[in-house]
């Protein structure tokens, strides 16, 4: 007998009202919209498919269920991570004006690849704690753990993460986009020394390419490595190029295009409060 047969609208609207959250959720703990997205397709079968008198509480169940798939997930993607060739970064998040009223660094690329660096459930109980303001309660439901047990991921996470205080900062949206048609400006001005002026001393510069399309291996931490790899290469590279502001990963960034109209790269970036302090370059034509 199937399940869902008794799958009613009101059902459909319910997982429809926390499906942002649910994403959101899913993303942050993910790091990749493809993946968020399957998520939560694989959770709305669960969904359907479960007698609705034995849920109490929707929400809750609904968060449980995205929390334990996704670290489920996570876990099996861990080799592929490890594995893989460059520097990984998270797929691009890319969201429109109306739901982006302020920056938001636990979006950012930075603030991304921070979480990875943390285990699973340390990522799961930070993401659920900090950013969606669950008890230590009701974390401890969904992680299976005790609530003890659940204080000390948070506590160990905000020591790691606190440890980073740059990717914790944020400058409004007005500043990015001045900053931002600055640099683009630089770029097709092949103005070193305008770009150098927008660059942070300590600028981290990091490229996707998944092995798939040419890219740096490793990043570049200091601003005269990343000033001569714009002028022996980028300026022009980047010029033959079109490109587009918009919102991704709850800042700005820029979209670049050939001519052909095809995505090509992905820009996303972080800021101190007077320049540019990371940029990221997403070329893997499997995230785009």
């Amino acid at each position: 007998m199937n399940k869902s047969t008794n799958f009613s609208q009101d059902d459909l609207n319910l997982f429809q009202a926390s499906r942002t959250f649910l994403f959101g959720l899913a993303y942050r703990l993910l790091g990749s919209t493809s993946d968020a997205e399957d998520a939560l397709q694989d959770i709305f079968i669960k969904w359907q498919q479960q007698p609705k008198h034995e849920i109490i509480h929707p929400q809750a169940w609904l968060t449980t269920i995205c929390t334990r798939h996704c670290i489920d997930l996570l876990r099996s993607h861990h080799k592929s991570r490890t594995d893989y060739i460059g520097t990984w970064l998270p797929e691009p998040y890319h969201h429109t004006e109306e739901l982006l009223a302020e920056s938001d660094y636990t979006l950012s690329t930075a603030f991304l690849l921070i979480l990875e660096k943390l285990s699973v459930k340390e990522r799961a109980a930070y993401i659920l704690h900090e950013i969606f303001n669950l008890d230590y309660a009701e974390i401890a439901d969904i992680l299976l753990e005790q609530q003890n047990y659940c204080r000390q991921l948070v506590t160990r996470s905000k020591k790691r993460i606190a440890e980073q205080p740059k990717v914790l900062s944020t400058i409004p949206t007005s500043h990015q986009i001045t900053l931002l048609n600055a640099f683009k400006d630089a770029i097709h001005s092949h103005n070193l020394e305008q770009l150098k002026a927008l660059l942070s001393e300590d600028i981290l510069f990091a490229a996707d390419g998944g092995g798939k399309v040419s890219a740096i291996r490793q990043p570049f931490t200091d601003l005269n490595s990343v000033l001569r790899f714009f002028e022996r290469l980028l300026f022009q590279a980047w010029t033959e190029l079109s490109w587009e502001m918009c919102y991704l990963n709850g800042n700005i960034g820029f979209k670049l295009f050939d001519q052909q109209h095809h995505c090509v790269i992905v820009l996303t970036f972080h800021f101190d409060q007077q320049h540019i302090s990371d940029i990221y370059v997403l070329r893997n034509p499997e995230k785009l």
